[in-house]
């Protein structure tokens, strides 16, 4: 094989000064730190290359080609590593991350039927004082239960008759018992917060669910403050995903301001293992003038940071999560109410519009939560009249989840060269989603094939830990349309191409965070960023995608994570 691409001393130098051209026969290379052959190494440049080892020097790639030509790179010192057939990626990435679940609540993730979480919330009964307040941890959902629905007030109180307790769904929900709404004061007389709901059931009592802006009548106990631990933890349970690089679109554990300064100190004391980018919170944004504050007080500004930690844009909100998508059509009985629940406004529009255009006046860029296609709508609108006031085509702004969009939102999001970020939330809340929006809804939900086709960049994530931060998962079910427990939805979205898969978690993340020059592929002059597989993502069986896991983790250069069967 006649390929071969290396890093020279002069591109090194060009580099330095702004150009990204290079030319192996400029100079002679630079020595291999590291050489791996005997590799299978999907490389995501824009060929799509497979090569059979490559080489490093530093924290960049240095060469990509056969084994032979990268042998010619070693030098005594250098060290050679035999990839013995494994199956080698870029650093695989979830650009839509916020944390990797867990926390000091009740833990309901591996709960599998009511029986088992009415278990889990009396055993942490048994062990409180009578009248103490039970929270658990957010990242559970009730698609993974067999009964696959939320459990009710009266159950509640059954598993835990002496204390309040208040179960915490993903982002969006809380499910409270019946102590906990008398100590809250919340009663079928309560008014409905505007952007929430409070739940009833078909005799008008109250199911102990509240959504969204509704969630502000509980004001639960502030979480611990984050520490560094925080941020280490997350590393080290993702690192074994192969996963290098994550975008945190405005939360984090409650607190990412307070993260991005420990995210700094960690980079300042080189402990990451993962390259973060953030994009600071604007949920509550309303006016220009919170825009204006917010930006001043943080007191950082977009695209500033290093190699491991940057500030990516403002993350703002318009619609709920499943519960609350703002769609044209209402939801299915009994959650439509007699046709009158088409889901949540949580910025109205006038007010929205005046955010975006404000945060477009500034030189930031926006990344915006939008579920249903009225909620999609809403958000293209304004992005059209801020484009209007100053373009923001080619400056990466996005639209975050856009579960729903009929073809002439597709079609207005080309216009503006959005980018999307998507996830496989379908893969596991698929008969949850079904009973709420109907099988003809459900079954278009992120119609990424359809994205593609478009044109549109598109970047894979998880929105972990609504959905398990498992790089594997998504790519599966954004291959097959398959789900966790309710068969195919929507197989005319099938993603076929496996090399464009693996682009969704790699080289199109760059792109979306602007970095595809220095990151996002094993190419020369590029961040040595990659992951050693399990199996041969291009060519294993479909159905086997969910297993695969990293054996060899590597971040700039550097082992993060080593599975105990890599030799």
């Amino acid at each position: 094989m006649k390929f071969v691409k290396r890093l020279a001393y002069t591109w090194i130098i060009v580099g330095l000064l702004g150009s990204s051209t290079w030319s192996a026969a400029e100079a002679q290379p630079a020595i291999a730190d590291t050489i791996y052959v005997n590799g299978k190494v999907y490389t995501a440049d824009v060929k799509n290359t497979v090569v059979e080892a490559f080489a490093l020097s530093g924290d960049r790639f240095l060469a990509v080609g056969s084994n032979e030509e990268i042998r010619k790179l070693a030098s005594t010192g250098t060290r050679v590593f035999d990839l013995k057939g494994h199956f080698v990626s870029p650093g695989l990435a979830d650009a839509h991350f916020h944390n990797e679940g867990g926390g000091t609540g009740i833990d309901l993730s591996h709960t599998r039927s009511l029986a088992e979480l009415m278990l889990a919330v009396a055993n942490a009964a048994a062990g409180a004082a009578p009248g103490a307040l039970l929270v658990s941890n957010g990242d559970w959902h009730e698609a993974q239960l067999r009964e696959q629905r939320l459990p009710t007030a009266r159950q509640l109180d059954e598993a835990a008759p002496n204390n309040p307790v208040v179960l915490v769904r993903g982002g969006h929900s809380y499910i409270l018992n019946g102590r906990a709404l008398a100590q809250f004061n919340i009663t079928s007389q309560t008014p409905v917060p505007a952007g929430g709901q409070i739940s009833r059931d078909a005799n008008g009592e109250l199911t102990g669910e509240l959504f969204d802006a509704a969630k502000a009548l509980v004001p639960l106990p502030a979480p611990k403050p984050l520490a560094m631990e925080d941020i280490l933890a997350t590393q080290r349970a993702i690192n074994p995903f192969g996963l290098t690089a994550v975008r945190i679109p405005g939360a984090y554990r409650g607190n990412l301001v307070e993260a991005l300064k420990l995210m700094r100190q960690a980079d300042a004391e080189h402990a990451l293992t993962v390259r973060y980018t953030v994009y600071m919170p604007g949920f509550g944004f309303r006016t220009p003038q919170q825009v204006d504050d917010a930006v001043a007080q943080w007191g950082v500004t977009q695209d500033e940071g290093s190699d491991f930690v940057r500030v990516g844009g403002i993350k703002l909100v318009v619609d709920g999560g499943f519960e609350g998508a703002h769609l044209t059509r209402a939801y299915q009985e009994p959650f439509g109410k007699s046709g009158t629940y088409s889901g949540l406004t949580l910025s109205p529009p006038e007010a929205y519009n005046s955010v975006v255009r404000e945060i477009n006046r500034l030189g930031w860029r926006a990344a915006t939560h939008a579920v249903g296609d009225a909620a999609v709508d809403e958000v293209l609108t304004a992005y059209e009249i801020a484009h209007n006031d100053k373009p923001l085509t080619g400056k990466r702004w996005a639209i975050e989840h856009a579960f729903i969009a009929r073809p002439d939102l597709v079609k207005r999001m080309q216009n503006l060269k959005l980018m999307v970020s998507a996830q496989d939330h379908l893969y596991l809340a698929a008969p949850v989603l079904k009973g709420y929006w109907g099988w003809d809804i459900a079954s278009e939900a992120t119609p990424l094939k359809s994205y593609l086709d478009a044109g549109l960049l598109v970047a894979g994530g998880t929105d972990s830990p609504v959905v398990p931060c498992n790089p594997f998962w998504e790519l599966y079910h954004f291959a097959s349309r398959d789900t966790m427990s309710d068969g195919v939805y929507g197989a005319d979205q099938k993603v076929t191409s496996r090399a464009q898969l693996l682009r969704l978690v790699t080289i199109n993340f760059a792109v979306l965070i602007g970095e595809e020059n220095r990151r996002g592929s094993i190419e020369p002059g590029k961040l040595a960023d990659f992951a050693v597989l399990t199996d041969d993502f291009l060519t294993l069986p479909l159905d086997a995608i969910p297993k695969m896991k990293a054996l060899l983790t590597v971040v700039g250069g550097k082992e993060v994570y080593r599975d105990p069967n890599m030799p």
